[in-house]
C-alpha cells in the first residue's frame, strides 16, 4: 500500500526479522527490553496497523527535510523521522543492525543508561545532520542536502557503532569481507554504503558518526554516568535551587539582634556556626572572645566541672536573679 495508507502488507522480509529476533533472544539469559521495544516500535510505525493509523502521521509529514525544519521550526520532522522507513528492506536491514548492536550495548550498559544513550544519540545525530546541511548553504551548495527528504534509524545506528567499537577490546573487525581497524569501521561502512547503495542519506550517516564521537567525548567528561543523565541531574538541581532558597527563608525565624547575636528565635545556635559558646546558666549564645556571659555575667568555664553543674541544679537562678546579675554587669 502507499506510504500514508492504512497499513502495509509484508513482502516476506519481516518474517526473517521476526525469526532473527526470536533466535537472538532465545539464546540470552537476560532479554534486553529497550532494544526489543525499539525494534517493535519501528516495525509498528512501518506497518501502521489499523489502531495506529489515525494516531501516526504519514511519512510525507515527517520526512527529515532541513529546509522545512528550519523554516517552520518543525520538531515533528526532527524527532519522528528516525522511526519511519522507506521500504521493507530498509526497515529490516536497520532493525537487524539495531538488534545486533542494541543487545550488546544494553547488556553492557544496563537498560536505563542504554535508553538515555539512545535518546541522546537521536538528538545529537539529527541536530548535527541539520547543522551540516545548513552549513553547506554558506558555500552555495544547498542541493540536494538542504532540501532532500530522509528517514530511518541509520543515524543512531552509526552512532551506536562508534560507541560499540570504542568499547570493544578487539583492534580489528570484519567489514563486508574486509579487515579494518575497529576505530575506523564506521568510516569504512559510511564509504561502502555510499558507493554501493543508491539514494542513501550521506549527511544522515555522517551526522550519526559525529554524534557517536561527540557522545564519547561527553562521556569522558562525565565519568560514571552518561551525559544525558548528568544533564538531567544538573537541570533538576538548577530548577530546585530557588525552591531550596525560598524554603530556607521560610524556615528561618529571626529574633532580636544585640551586639551581633540573636536573642529569641529558636534559642539555639545555628548548626555549623563556629566561634559561639552557650552559657550553662541562662543558655545565652556568646561570641568566643567573651570570657563571661554577656547576659548574666557567668564565667565561661565556671560550669564545666561536675561540682559546678551540681550547683546549677541546686540553685536554679530565677529570672529576677538573672536580671540582677545583668544590671551589675553593665552598671545599670
Amino acid at each position: 500500500m502507499d506510504r500514508g495508507g492504512r497499513g502495509r502488507i509484508s513482502r516476506g522480509m519481516l518474517p526473517i526479522l521476526a525469526l532473527q529476533a526470536i533466535s537472538e533472544y532465545s539464546q540470552l539469559d537476560w532479554k534486553p527490553p529497550v532494544t526489543a521495544g525499539l525494534v517493535a516500535a519501528n516495525t509498528l510505525v512501518y506497518l501502521r496497523p489499523g489502531f495506529l493509523h489515525d494516531l501516526l502521521p504519514s511519512i510525507s509529514d515527517v520526512y527529515f527535510n532541513p529546509h522545512l525544519i528550519v523554516q517552520n521550526g518543525d520538531l515533528k520532522r526532527f524527532l519522528l523521522s528516525a522511526f519511519y522507513h522507506l521500504s521493507e528492506p530498509h526497515l529490516v536491514y536497520n532493525m537487524m543492525s539495531l538488534l545486533w548492536k542494541g543487545v550488546q550495548l544494553e547488556t553492557m550498559m544496563g537498560s536505563l543508561e542504554f535508553a538515555s544513550m539512545v535518546a541522546a544519540l537521536l538528538g545529537l545525530s539529527q541536530g548535527i545532520t541539520l547543522l551540516l546541511a545548513k552549513s553547506l548553504c554558506f558555500f552555495d551548495y544547498n542541493t540536494p542536502y538542504y532540501y532532500e527528504n530522509a528517514a530511518g534509524f541509520s543515524g543512531v545506528l552509526f552512532a551506536m557503532k562508534v560507541i560499540l567499537n570504542a568499547r570493544s577490546s578487539d583492534s580489528y573487525t570484519y567489514m563486508h569481507g574486509l579487515v579494518v581497524p575497529s576505530r575506523h569501521a564506521a568510516w569504512v561502512e559510511l564509504i561502502l554504503i555510499q558507493l554501493f547503495v543508491p539514494n542513501v542519506s550521506f549527511l544522515g550517516h555522517l551526522g550519526g558518526i559525529l554524534a557517536g564521537i561527540l557522545y564519547l567525548h561527553l562521556k569522558g567528561s562525565h565519568p560514571g554516568s552518561d551525559p544525558l543523565s548528568s544533564l538531567v541531574r544538573n537541570l533538576v538541581k538548577f530548577v530546585h535551587w530557588p525552591l531550596r532558597f525560598v524554603r530556607g527563608l521560610l524556615r528561618y525565624r529571626p529574633g532580636r539582634q544585640t551586639s551581633g547575636r540573636t536573642v529569641g528565635g529558636s534559642g539555639r545556635p545555628a548548626r555549623g556556626i563556629s566561634g559561639v559558646w552557650r552559657c550553662s546558666t541562662c543558655t545565652y549564645n556568646n561570641l568566643e572572645w567573651f570570657d563571661v556571659c554577656e547576659m548574666c555575667s557567668t564565667p565561661r568555664g565556671h560550669w564545666g566541672s561536675p561540682q559546678a553543674r551540681s550547683q546549677i541544679h541546686n540553685s536554679n537562678p530565677t529570672l529576677e536573679e538573672l536580671r540582677r546579675r545583668r544590671i551589675e554587669r553593665f552598671g545599670r
